[in-house]
């Protein structure tokens, strides 16, 4: 039997990390092939994509959708369960943004290119 102390710990089980959050941020808007994903998230590697749109799979946040076709096309999109976890991802982008003005007010260098999370409601 698994345990947890407190909820946020199964939370950072499923989107925990440094892609996961941002991979349910993309496919907010609709469902995107791999190397959307890929060109859009900057500094993952394809194997590294892969495996997390598998685990968000396993965990039943996102889905796979093989088209049969030559090449073969693979699109991803969020589940109506994934979709729920676009609360969290809101409220994440809401803190790191308060989080970059606390820093730029204490003099760090700092920019935030992006004002809202692509596919955000």
């Amino acid at each position: 039997m698994k345990q947890y102390n407190l909820g946020i710990e199964a939370t950072l089980e499923i989107i925990g990390g440094k892609w996961k959050a941002l991979i349910i941020c993309f496919l907010m808007s609709g469902a995107k092939r791999t190397s959307e994903l890929q060109r859009n998230i900057e500094g993952i590697s394809q194997k590294v994509l892969i495996q997390q749109l598998r685990e968000l799979e396993m965990d039943g946040l996102v889905k796979r959708f093989v088209y049969q076709q030559m090449p073969p096309k693979v699109e991803y999109s969020l589940t109506e369960y994934g979709v729920t976890a676009n609360k969290i991802v809101d409220v994440m982008c809401s803190w790191g943004k308060e989080n970059i003005k606390i820093r730029q007010r204490r003099g760090e260098e700092i920019v935030l290119l992006e004002d809202t999370c692509p596919g955000a409601n």
